[in-house]
């Protein structure tokens, strides 16, 4: 009972905290120099609206959201009139665009309905999807703008095939995936891609020190994609910075079926559970948020501390940490003024890539008290996000 009472007060201290930092927040925003920067104030195209279109490698949920932060960072800088945005996921990321497409209203943008692409996380889908994109590229002119979701659409992009300008968000590590040829030099004209220096090593660094857990679990393909996709050298560097084993796990990413890749990471979690104090979650596609509900129970059954790579949307139904929701928001705004200041002149590869989160932490007291995890106070008294039940997905 004195523990419940003293999560309760914590609670209320951060409400008062977060109303404190918010009010704060909403001053620091109306007085942002990206709010009043004349370089990002929107303008048209001769007379015409900039016609923008769309890339992903497949169907991610962070794609969806980045996306629908980048329109959210329009509307704050003008390009588009202010509107809602849907705020359920859907997992038919056409329907998204189409939903954008038809719906929003601006004097400077449109989101062209046909100019959808995806490739399914599938390799031969995948050729397919970027010669017809090229294509269209090449031949028509009618796009001016491209926004690329993940690593293979920031790669299929990253070439002399075309000079349309393209923006690359939702990257585990494009510089390490050989997208771009340096942190500050995207190595193309025509292309910029977000680069997050030290990102997962910064949140693996965060779990160690909140945790302190001597072994930890990874999933990931065996392949250079999914190396990369679960950030597999930043999780070797701070184990070996930190002297904590690292048990690994391989399942197949791409190429399968959403159903096989589910089957693969589920065996993974039941093989890792009793080996390992925690777990960090990345991007697998089987470890996406409608797969949670079964991937937690053997990792509960034996306190397992999980920390989720992609974002907090996991701790509100039963990871136990992650980056706070809100930084989704800072970086829509960023990709926001990045393609604004290219439709006022600006060559993407000229324009900052550098980007980091704000440091805002997300956790769940429900699961913390389901793994015998009691949260220090300093911890509690940090978090932005505090959850104290475990959310359903989907409304189960």
């Amino acid at each position: 009972m004195r523990r419940v009472w003293r999560i309760l007060i914590c609670i209320g201290m951060i409400c008062l905290l977060t109303f404190a930092t918010s009010a704060s927040w909403a001053q620091d925003a109306a007085t942002a120099p990206w709010a009043q920067d004349a370089a990002t104030a929107p303008r048209d195209n001769n007379g015409q609206k900039w016609r923008i279109g769309y890339l992903e490698g497949g169907t991610f949920p962070d794609y969806e959201v980045i996306f629908l932060r980048i329109v959210a960072g329009l509307m704050d800088l003008g390009w588009i009139k202010t509107a809602p945005l849907p705020t359920e996921y859907d997992p038919d990321h056409r329907r998204t665009w189409e939903w954008v497409a038809d719906n929003l209203q601006s004097d400077y943008l449109e989101f062209v309905k046909d100019a959808f692409y995806t490739s399914g996380f599938k390799q031969d889908l995948r050729q397919a999807t970027k010669a017809e994109l090229l294509g269209r590229l090449q031949r028509d002119k009618d796009l001016d703008l491209i926004l690329a979701m993940g690593t293979w659409a920031g790669q299929d992009l990253a070439n002399d095939q075309h000079s349309t300008a393209t923006v690359v968000a939702s990257t585990s590590n494009p510089l390490g995936s050989g997208m771009i040829k340096s942190m500050d030099d995207s190595g193309f004209d025509h292309l910029h891609a977000k680069v997050e220096p030290e990102r997962y090593a910064r949140q693996l660094r965060l779990f160690h020190d909140i945790i302190g857990f001597t072994s930890m679990g990874l999933v990931y393909e065996d392949s250079a994609e999914g190396r990369t996709f679960a950030a597999l050298e930043e999780a070797e560097m701070v184990a070996r910075e930190r002297g904590f084993t690292l048990h690994r796990c391989f399942a197949s990413n791409n190429d399968v079926t959403l159903e096989q890749a589910s089957a693969e990471v589920r065996a993974c979690y039941a093989e890792l559970a009793p080996q390992v104090e925690a777990l960090y979650i990345t991007v697998h596609r089987g470890e996406g948020l409608p797969n949670l509900p079964s991937l937690l129970p053997p990792l509960l059954e034996h306190n397992v501390a999980t920390f989720a790579m992609a974002g907090s949307e996991l701790v509100k139904h039963g990871a136990l940490l992650s980056i706070a929701q809100a930084g989704f928001a800072y970086v829509g705004r960023f990709h926001a003024e990045t393609v604004a200041r290219i439709f006022n002149g600006a060559m993407p590869r000229d324009l900052p890539q550098r980007w980091n989160a704000p440091p805002k932490i997300a956790i769940n007291l429900r699961t913390a008290e389901m793994i015998g995890f009691d949260p220090p106070f300093d911890i509690l008294a940090a978090a932005d996000e505090v959850y104290d039940q475990i959310e359903p997905v989907g409304g189960e």
